[in-house]
Parts: C-alpha cells; sequence; structure tokens
C-alpha cells in the first residue's frame, strides 16, 4: 500500500511541472534563436547564387581532333544489327522474339552489310539500323562459319553510306593505334581506341583454325561482334570477333577477323553466297597425326585422295589398313611452300591463305622418299 501511494504521488507531481518544463523549453529556444539570428543573417546575406565564368578551352589537341574526325567520318558506313527469332507461344504457334545485337558495316554501293557469322545465329530475321536512325530489313546473302563471317543486304529507297575504306592487314605493326566502332551491350556507335597488341595469333573456327588474328586492347564487348577495327587512316583492317575473357566483358584481350582475310572471304560471299575454299583433294585427320607424332613422325598424314584431284594427279599415296588392323604410312605432307605442316589444321590453314587455281609447292615424305611437287589448287565445297 506505502508502494502504491508513493506512486500515485510521482503521477500527480509530474503532471503538476508539466507545464512549467513545457514554459521553460519554449523561452530557452526563444532566446537561442534571438542570440544565433545575428550569424544566420550573416550566412544568407550576400549577391544571388549566379554561374560561374566559363574558362576557354582552347583549341583541341591534335590526337583528340584527329579521333573526332576519323569517328565522325566511320560512324555512317557502321551500322546496329538486331536479331529476333522463333519462340513457341502459350497460346500455340510462335512469336518472334529479340535474339541479340551486333555491329556491321557497309561494304559496297550496292547495299551489301559485312558481320559476324555468330551474330546471326538462331535469327529468323535481322534489321539494321544506319547511323541516321533509318532501319531496314535485311536479306543474309550468305555466310562463312570457318572465318565467323557473314554477309546480309539491304536496299534503301535512296542514300546509301558510303562504303568504308578497305586497309590490309599484311603490314600492321604491334605498338599502332586501332579504333573500334561497334554497340556494346546495345549502346549504339560506341568509339573505343587502343592499339594492336599482337599480331598472328590464332582462333579456332568451324574445321579450319583462323590465322593472323590481329590482338587489340581496344575495349571489344558483346555487341562489338562484327564491327570494324580501324586504323589511324580510317581504314578497316580488321572485323571484331572475339574476346577473351572469364567474366565475359571486356578484359584488354580482343580479336579482329584480318582483313585480307575478310577480302578474300567477302567477294566469294558477295558473288555465290558461299565461301569456296581451295583444296588439293586429301583426307587429313589431326587425331591421326597426334598418333604417328608419338611415333616420331612428322608431318599431316594423306587417309585418302578425292578421285581426280590434285594430290591424285600428283602421286600422292594414301595410307591403307592392314590386316591386322594397323596402319601402313602412305604420303606425309611435310610443308606448303616452305611453310612447316605440323599437323591437318596447319595443312587447312596454309591453303585457306590462297585461292583455286593457285599453284602450291609440297614438300612429301613416305613412297618414293622425299621430294616437292606442284599442284594446283581445285575449288572445295
Amino acid at each position: 500500500m506505502v508502494e502504491e501511494h508513493q506512486n500515485d504521488r510521482t503521477a500527480l507531481v509530474a503532471r503538476a511541472l508539466a507545464p512549467a518544463l513545457l514554459a521553460f523549453a519554449l523561452a530557452f529556444g526563444a532566446v537561442l534563436a534571438w542570440r544565433l539570428a545575428p550569424a544566420i543573417e550573416v550566412w544568407i546575406d550576400g549577391p544571388p547564387g549566379v554561374p560561374r565564368i566559363v574558362e576557354a578551352r582552347g583549341d583541341l589537341a591534335e590526337e583528340e581532333a584527329a579521333n573526332i574526325a576519323l569517328f565522325e567520318a566511320a560512324q555512317d558506313g557502321t551500322v546496329f544489327i538486331s536479331t529476333t527469332g522463333a519462340a513457341g507461344s502459350a497460346w500455340g504457334g510462335g512469336v518472334e522474339v529479340p535474339r541479340g545485337t551486333g555491329t556491321g558495316f557497309i561494304w559496297d554501293d550496292r547495299g551489301h552489310v559485312v558481320t559476324n557469322a555468330h551474330v546471326l545465329d538462331g535469327a529468323a530475321r535481322a534489321n539494321v539500323r544506319l547511323a541516321d536512325g533509318r532501319t531496314f530489313d535485311a536479306r543474309l546473302v550468305g555466310r562463312d562459319r570457318r572465318h565467323d563471317l557473314a554477309v546480309l543486304r539491304i536496299a534503301p529507297a535512296a542514300g546509301l553510306p558510303d562504303p568504308l575504306p578497305l586497309g590490309t592487314s599484311a603490314d600492321l605493326r604491334v605498338g599502332q593505334r586501332v579504333f573500334a566502332i561497334g554497340n556494346p551491350f546495345g549502346l549504339d556507335f560506341t568509339l573505343t581506341t587502343g592499339i594492336v597488341s599482337a599480331l598472328d595469333r590464332e582462333l579456332p573456327g568451324e574445321g579450319v583454325l583462323i590465322r593472323g588474328l590481329v590482338q587489340t586492347d581496344a575495349a571489344i564487348n558483346p555487341g562489338n561482334s562484327g564491327g570494324p577495327l580501324l586504323d589511324s587512316a580510317g581504314r578497316v583492317i580488321g572485323v571484331n570477333t572475339a574476346i577473351y575473357s572469364p567474366s565475359g566483358a571486356s578484359a584488354g584481350i580482343g580479336f579482329a577477323v584480318p582483313a585480307d582475310t575478310v577480302n578474300r572471304v567477302v567477294p566469294q560471299i558477295v558473288e555465290t553466297g558461299r565461301y569456296i575454299p581451295p583444296v588439293i583433294g586429301v583426307e587429313v585427320d589431326p587425331r591421326v597425326d597426334a598418333m604417328a607424332a608419338r611415333r616420331g613422325l612428322t608431318g599431316t598424314l594423306v587417309l585418302g585422295l578425292a578421285p581426280g584431284g590434285p594430290a591424285e594427279a600428283a602421286g600422292l599415296v594414301p595410307a591403307e589398313t592392314t590386316p591386322d588392323g594397323g596402319l601402313r604410312i602412305g604420303t606425309r605432307i611435310l610443308a606448303v611452300d616452305g611453310e612447316e605442316v605440323a599437323h591437318a589444321p596447319d595443312l587447312l590453314a596454309a591453303l585457306d591463305d590462297r585461292r583455286p587455281g593457285e599453284e602450291v609447292v609440297l614438300l612429301l615424305d613416305g613412297p618414293g622418299g622425299r621430294r616437292e611437287v606442284a599442284v594446283t589448287l581445285a575449288a572445295g565445297t
């Protein structure tokens, strides 16, 4: 009972003092505001906010001006490619859904556009958008997966941009300045710069090594594929095709199909819808070459001959299976025009640098001893 009485008394005292405490707080706040008023007035006193004076920039640096001029000259000839593919619908039938984006560039005044073959993978349709905003349905002329190149064609009513000038990749040097224009992650008409980091890189294509690739540290990301790699003169010296990246984004190692390969493959696609590789009419297999190498045999083994082909006419001898299941070695091809051939991909790559109708000299070993023979390349399929 005593404890409850004390609690009631405390509550009564608190209620009695509350008005006095509130009045004290208000009076203290008023005094504080009065004391601070002069400082606040000084703080807000002064001229109204005005923009600062802009300093004159002066002329652009020579390198900056050159970069701007290069981009503005090449932008119109570069295109944005978007693709759609077929997908099932919950309502039955099929619908078209976005597949991806890529880059390309104007090849000629007939509306041909060069891009990567992989940009069109799984696509039912492709649209090409020019730098001026016009968009066109594109027709697939043909593609060559061996070199990851494809050709589209658009038919604008008027005013096709000028084709980008084409350079050569044969005389490139490590350290040269290069420029990549593309649409990384769908961000259209983006310019990145770098240098030629290395030359003569190799990547596996479909059935052949793509050789002579240009390696660059210019930022290349998904969406840049198929875009032009330019030299400082604004010439196409490669077609951006791949990056080396554990994360899938630019890691400073990009690759471009060299311009000399592009200039050999694309005209054939434009003319015939496909690339026709040069051949000598032999069957080879890198797995057999690997087994032969373990036995100390160099070169690529001829496993079969195309009837009537250049190799048959030159007297090459194919390997044969022995009755006990072994392999009797026939002719081995050691070099093409002095270029060593260690295994089947080397042979295919060496021939791919030529054209049907050209003559090459093969260094052979096998039946008849080591010898050289000249053969004329035939057109493959």
